[in-house]
């Protein structure tokens, strides 16, 4: 799944919707799910992308829209849940398709430790850097 985010105040951003929508669809499975997000919703008064523009394009494009407000925390999270739920229902409808009776038996990924010992952290830690 891909958020691809603009700012709503500055219609440059906007313009470049079309290239990073043109990219993502020459880079990824054709299933990959595309949520446009229209970003710092709450400065109405300076608007440069109306919403209207922006949902036609999200809709030409078959991908999902929502404004957000990082500022005052407005559909950050739904923006994040809706792909997220979009992805789980693609992912089960291959399952499916495949001949899985059970959706909840996806493809498992690859595992990526993250993890580590106190050791490795303060290994790369700069000298002098946040360091007591």
């Amino acid at each position: 799944g891909a958020l691809l985010v603009y700012d709503v105040t500055r219609h440059t951003t906007f313009e470049n919707v079309e290239r990073w929508m043109k990219e993502l669809r020459d880079h990824t499975d054709s299933s990959i799910v595309i949520m446009l997000v229209g970003n710092k919703a709450d400065l109405r008064h300076l608007r440069a992308v109306t919403v209207e523009d922006a949902k036609g394009f999200a809709e030409r494009e078959n991908a999902f829209f929502i404004e957000t407000s990082a500022l005052e925390s407005t559909n950050v999270d739904s923006a994040f849940t809706e792909v997220l739920t979009q992805i789980y229902r693609v992912t089960s409808r291959k399952a499916l398709d495949a001949g899985d009776d059970d959706p909840a038996t996806l493809p498992k990924g690859q595992t990526i430790n993250i993890g580590g010992t106190h050791d490795d952290v303060s290994a790369v830690k700069k000298p002098g850097c946040c360091s007591p």
